[in-house]
């Protein structure tokens, strides 16, 4: 089982973590660091090892009767998460745990859970994960579209909590645990002192294309790696 420093270790290999820049997140706001989980999940037994430490740390913290049965995430990077997660839960209970997924509605709002797995979900224990928690919002409503489905949601776990997102804010799952707390300054775009001083934004990762389009009337940034702001 890898460490937190052996973590820390992967995530420099891979160059997850990625600083100096000008990033626009999942949730909309700003900041100068960003955490490309995208850069870990091509190497597969990286993030195996990832997963069995999500999934180690939970099973170890919970008793019995409240180990999941299914575990579920936020299209699309989650899925990755679910899929190996659920695999570790597997192995280490000696049972199968099944993996699933939420989607975004068409109005980009909420989620929805379709494609017959709304119907794993009812009076089952289940684990939602995450990779990247900044507001947190992606996380807290796919744990209220689960509790719509009658699933007992019996923990939420993350790679990373770079916003310091509570327990609470995520309407009280019995466990909440990420593999590392990495706080990071973030503002919403009217209070972003990057924008103010015209710092371009990386448009490679995050929002930051659909942020450049949008400043740009629509216009798909392509063929760089930053959009100058206007």
């Amino acid at each position: 089982m890898m460490s937190d420093s052996e973590l820390l270790t992967k995530l420099g290999k891979h160059g997850v973590m990625m600083s100096d820049g000008h990033f626009v997140y999942t949730s909309g706001l700003h900041g100068k660091t960003y955490l490309n989980k995208d850069a870990l999940y091509p190497h597969t037994t990286d993030t195996l090892a990832f997963c069995m430490k999500l999934a180690h740390r939970f099973i170890s913290a919970v008793e019995q009767n409240f180990r999941p049965e299914v575990v579920i995430a936020p299209a699309i990077g989650g899925v990755i998460l679910s899929q190996w997660v659920a695999y570790c839960l597997s192995q280490l209970t000696q049972r199968e745990v099944l993996s699933a997924y939420a989607e975004k509605t068409f109005d980009g709002k909420g989620f929805v859970i379709q494609r017959g797995y709304e119907k794993l979900l009812p009076r089952k224990n289940v684990l939602v994960v995450e990779d990247v928690l900044t507001t947190g919002e992606s996380a807290r409503k796919v744990i209220e579209t689960v509790r719509a489905h009658q699933g007992v949601v019996v923990g939420l776990s993350v790679l990373f909590n770079r916003g310091a997102v509570t327990m609470q804010q995520m309407g009280s799952p019995y466990l909440f645990s990420s593999l590392l707390d990495i706080p990071l300054e973030a503002w919403r775009e009217e209070d972003c002192a990057l924008c103010h001083r015209g710092i371009p934004i990386n448009a490679n990762v995050g929002k930051g294309r659909e942020f450049m389009a949008r400043r740009n009337g629509g216009q798909v940034i392509s063929g760089s790696a930053e959009g100058k702001l206007p």
